[in-house]
């Protein structure tokens, strides 16, 4: 059967459904690819990027390591593949434990199965914030958890971190303190949960046991861990944050 799109179409369709997060139809629009067409297309980097990004979807993470590792991908995609390789190592280590991973845990995993250099350019990825940075976030958090883009400037100047970094930061402990008290939307913007039996001036216990590092991919959102049968959706990536 003859191909209704050509190379260049099917790369544009597979870059917008990624980054709109439709994966299921990214999914389906995949498999209605004539296998005769591989040979043409699997050397596009669109493609190739759009199947990972389902191989992750459907759980199939031994796939996702081979075409990741499998291409030398450009820098700009770097970031985006360096979260499902991140993510999927962690899942499998989560089932494997039967139990969340901690932020010595996704050291320990990123020690074990490092970036492969199709997907790394080589530099040094910082994970995790010093703990005078992450104090001075968690003291703004309590005062205010939406800060303006100016707040985050200066936030990012008082820390050493990028806004972007601080953005993140900020958007991750407000999901966890959310999945944590079970707070709805309705409740966004208030701030965190008040606790009636807490002294005042004295610091808030941790929300979600995990690490305030707004680099690493968020983990599982339910303190009661149960192992999913899918990967959590990619949307909650940044970037496109698959």
């Amino acid at each position: 059967m003859a191909m209704v799109f050509s190379a260049e179409q099917v790369a544009c369709m597979c870059e917008v459904l990624l980054q709109s997060g439709r994966m299921e139809r990214l999914t389906d629009f995949l498999r209605t690819l004539p296998p005769s067409s591989s040979s043409c297309l699997g050397g596009l980097e669109s493609i190739l990027k759009a199947r990972a990004a389902v191989a992750f979807h459907l759980g199939r993470f031994s796939d996702l390591y081979t075409l990741l590792e499998g291409f030398p991908f450009s820098n700009c995609s770097h970031p985006l593949l360096q979260q499902l390789w991140l993510r999927a190592h962690y899942l499998e280590a989560e089932c494997q434990r039967g139990r969340p991973l901690g932020a010595v845990g996704k050291y320990r995993v990123r020690r074990k199965f490092p970036l492969p250099r199709t997907i790394w350019d080589g530099e040094e990825t910082s994970y995790c914030f010093k703990e005078k940075s992450r104090s001075v976030l968690r003291d703004w958090y309590y005062r205010k958890p939406y800060p303006s883009p100016r707040e985050k400037r200066a936030l990012a100047a008082a820390t050493g971190l990028t806004a972007t970094q601080v953005s993140n930061w900020f958007k991750n402990r407000r999901q966890r303190d959310r999945a944590a008290h079970g707070t709805t939307g309705e409740q966004e913007g208030r701030g965190p949960p008040l606790d009636s039996n807490r002294t005042p001036g004295a610091a808030y216990p941790k929300a979600y046991p995990s690490s305030d590092n707004g680099l690493s991919p968020p983990g599982s959102p339910s303190p009661l861990f149960s192992c999913p049968s899918q990967p959590p959706p990619l949307s909650h990536m940044g970037g496109g944050q698959l």
